[in-house]
């Protein structure tokens, strides 16, 4: 039982991980990108037309390359999009960043649920939604020997390469952030673009690019969503708040990719237990689902008060860079 929650609770964080992984990046640059659970729409969506049109063209007997290839760049360029509309209305236009993600929050969904429902009336189905069983099975392979592990095996090796993608980006971009002269240069321009500006930083491409690469990350985790946890699964309105919950995990891992690998275990944990609670009512299950909020609420609570510099996010984070005022 321990071992099966602790697998459910992995695979519910992984999205939460690609998300916050993302924002993160993005937020290290200064741009506070709320337009998240819109990206991670659009990212899902994108994959899943991808491999429709895939497995139409080829009457469902996909080649694996190809049926992993085809949707996963298909979400890694719609989640592209996404991020250069924002980075175009915020960096280039100097448009307020909590109003345009909001926007792309709205303009995501509204994508998804838009493409989403014509895929769906494509395939003449009386039941609201896609089943893309072949590639899901592609995206969900695991190790062979993962049975004969027992517990070992389902708590460790039993997920599919997008999991094992997922910790890897995370750490990868710790070590960016904090090892490498991109990092520092990164994090020179959200803590003080003016200063980085003055020193010879391109300012407003570092701003371009990782928020751009934030946004493909954080759409990954949409693809996984419908592609691993969801079984291949489109529906809309399946996504729930699983975007917001990603933009809150960064607060929970106080901006750092490597504590959003545990937090992400902790948020699915919290989302997934109640499943296997008894005799608890709805109303119970729904409190819990709360508690990720809770818990973020409290740890930002305790890095104020304590105002430790390194806990803190980035001093311009949500402001625009005027280079006239410099």
């Amino acid at each position: 039982m321990i071992a099966t929650i602790i697998n459910r609770a992995v695979m519910q964080g992984i999205p939460l991980l690609l998300g916050s992984t993302g924002e993160i990046l993005t937020e290290k640059s200064g741009n506070l990108n709320l337009g998240i659970p819109g990206i991670m729409y659009v990212g899902a969506i994108s994959g899943v037309s991808g491999a429709f049109l895939y497995e139409q063209a080829v009457g469902g007997q996909v080649n694996p390359a190809l049926a992993i290839l085809i949707p996963f760049f298909s979400c890694i360029i719609g989640s592209l999009l996404m991020g250069l509309i924002y980075c175009f209305l915020t960096v280039t236009l100097r448009a307020n960043q909590n109003v345009t993600g909001l926007a792309l929050t709205t303009f995501g969904i509204g994508i998804g649920k838009f493409f989403g429902g014509s895929l769906i009336t494509l395939t003449g189905s009386d039941i609201p939604s896609i089943s893309l069983s072949a590639t899901s099975k592609v995206f969900k392979a695991s190790l062979p020997f993962v049975k004969s592990l027992g517990w070992v095996g389902e708590i460790f090796f039993s997920y599919s390469f997008l999991a094992y993608l997922a910790i890897i980006i995370a750490l990868a971009a710790s070590f960016v952030l904090n090892k490498t002269r991109i990092g520092l240069h990164l994090r020179a321009v959200g803590e003080n673009p003016q200063t980085a500006d003055a020193t010879g930083i391109n300012v407003s491409k570092y701003k371009y690019v990782f928020t751009c690469i934030g946004s493909a990350i954080a759409g990954l985790g949409g693809l996984y969503y419908v592609m691993d946890y969801a079984n291949g699964v489109w529906s809309n309105n399946a996504f729930g708040d699983r975007g917001w919950l990603a933009i809150a995990l960064v607060i929970f891992a106080i901006w750092k990719p490597s504590i959003s690998i545990l937090g992400s275990i902790l948020f699915g944990g919290l989302y997934v237990v109640p499943i296997y609670m008894s005799n608890i009512s709805v109303q119970g299950v729904e409190l819990v689902k709360t508690l990720p909020y809770v818990v973020t609420i409290i740890v930002l609570i305790i890095t104020s008060i304590r105002n430790k510099k390194e806990n803190q996010p980035p001093a311009s984070l949500g402001l625009s860079y005027f280079r006239e005022e410099r």
